[in-house]
């Protein structure tokens, strides 16, 4: 950051400009969001309005919120200005320091990082999560299919509940062993230890437990006799990947009935509701329930549900600015149709712009290719599905197929959960180009 500033009156370091650094990116974030005359559904601001606000030119703003293409010092400052900000010396970056790092950058899979600039708002989602989570004894429930970016959201309202003095702890149960699925003991006995580890508590799952009491109770009076008494502030307990539970209905029904039950303790109104009102929980998963819940025992049906959408062409065209691409408006147009909107593939797809490694014209021709953008990703999900044959078959028979058809609901649900196709009035159709494509090449002779 002193680079930037000790030689700020070389010629040299005028011409070449400056990057908003992430830390810039961030405040600004902050700011736009806290504005007064901030669209109340959560929704950024478009370019126009900044522009209108800044009296920087779209083009001009783009630019600085792509944080790829310099800038001068004047601009970064007038856009501060607006928001009530100054600029200070770790709100930029020399271009070539950030041009160098830029290059080496890896391909962004997985949670995106809080801070990271290429998260996309998807309102009202993040607002809806946020408000909900407010709520004493709040249930929230995230679902969309896999790399759709429900992680990533969760991440960003824990950490903004963080700076309201909320405890937090989030658990992916994809980390429990198969063998922690042998019973239901074991698997309550290992949920309860690793939420006290990750509060920093001392375990005491042992002592709390009494084989006299069904393990449901034990793992409740865990939470209700030490866990909860021993945080001050609100605790928000995530849980991601709980479809993993779904696959094991000897345990499902025990777990998510308890979870229901916890809901439900919140609201009785007796000694113990207030301590239970302190904990919110959020359930994370990708496909539809399908193991057999009593509608009144489930958690599936109760509290807030939020269903993240895939990227429409605004936020794609948003997402293609930030990497930097060029022909936007075409780039944009062209994955929409490839991809139709999936985070995932329309990040894949930028980065490899972004970097250079193919022309759009090479990224769109060859994208079902073995060798091409998306190669490895299609061949993970082709072994994926090798695994269960009636899915691939099913799969085979949507991408083959001229229009939407009718599947088994549990093979369409898990083909769902992929990603792989979208479900409409009970009609399965592919959930992009890129799929049919690919799939319909690799099964056509299958």
């Amino acid at each position: 950051m002193s680079h930037s500033m000790t030689h700020q009156s070389q010629p040299a370091k005028r011409k070449r400009g400056i990057i908003l650094s992430l830390r810039g990116w961030q405040r600004l974030q902050a700011a736009e969001q806290r504005a007064p005359e901030h669209h109340p559904s959560g929704k950024p601001y478009t370019l126009q309005e900044l522009s209108d606000r800044t009296g920087l030119s779209p083009n001009t703003l783009a630019r600085v919120r792509g944080r790829k293409v310099a800038v001068d010092q004047q601009t970064l400052e007038n856009y501060f200005r607006a928001f009530g900000l100054t600029l200070g010396t770790e709100d930029f970056t020399d271009s070539d320091l950030a041009t160098a790092s830029g290059r080496q950058q890896v391909m962004l899979t997985g949670q995106l990082p809080i801070d990271s600039p290429f998260y996309i708002h998807r309102p009202p989602s993040e607002a809806l999560c946020h408000e909900g989570l407010l709520q004493p004894g709040a249930l929230i429930r995230i679902k969309a299919p896999r790399q759709m970016g429900k992680t990533s959201l969760a991440a960003r309202v824990l950490a903004q509940l963080r700076d309201q003095r909320f405890s937090t702890t989030m658990t992916s149960l994809h980390l429990a062993d198969t063998a922690v699925f042998t019973d239901l003991k074991r698997f309550l006995q290992w949920f309860c230890a690793v939420v006290t580890q990750n509060l920093e508590l001392p375990n005491q799952v042992d002592h709390h437990w009494d084989d006299l009491f069904g393990n449901s109770y034990n793992c409740t009076n865990y939470f209700e006799s030490y866990i909860l008494p021993k945080i001050d502030q609100p605790l928000v307990l995530a849980l991601d990947e709980v479809d993993v539970v779904f696959d094991y209905p000897h345990i499902a029904s025990d777990f998510f009935g308890m979870l229901r039950a916890w809901y439900e303790k919140a609201r009785y109104g007796d000694a113990k509701s207030e301590l239970w009102r302190k904990l919110r929980i959020v359930l994370i998963h990708s496909t539809e329930v399908y193991v057999p819940l009593n509608l009144n025992q489930s958690p599936f049906n109760a509290g807030l549900a939020i269903e993240l959408p895939l990227f429409n062409a605004e936020q794609v065209l948003d997402l293609a600015q930030r990497y930097g691409v060029e022909n936007l408006d075409q780039a944009g147009a062209e994955l929409m149709m490839l991809t139709g909107g999936s985070p995932y593939l329309v990040q894949v797809g930028l980065h490899c712009l972004s970097m250079q490694s193919a022309s759009l014209e090479q990224l769109v021709n060859h994208s079902s290719a073995i060798d091409g953008v998306y190669g490895s990703h299609l061949r993970n999900l082709l072994s994926d599905l090798q695994k269960y044959p009636d899915l691939l078959a099913a799969l085979k028979r949507v991408v083959l197929s001229s229009a939407p058809l009718e599947l088994e609901p549990m093979q369409a649900f898990k083909l769902q959960s992929k990603g792989l196709v979208r479900i409409q009035e009970q009609q399965v159709s592919p959930s992009c180009a890129l799929y049919r494509n690919y799939f319909s090449q690799v099964l056509a002779t299958s």
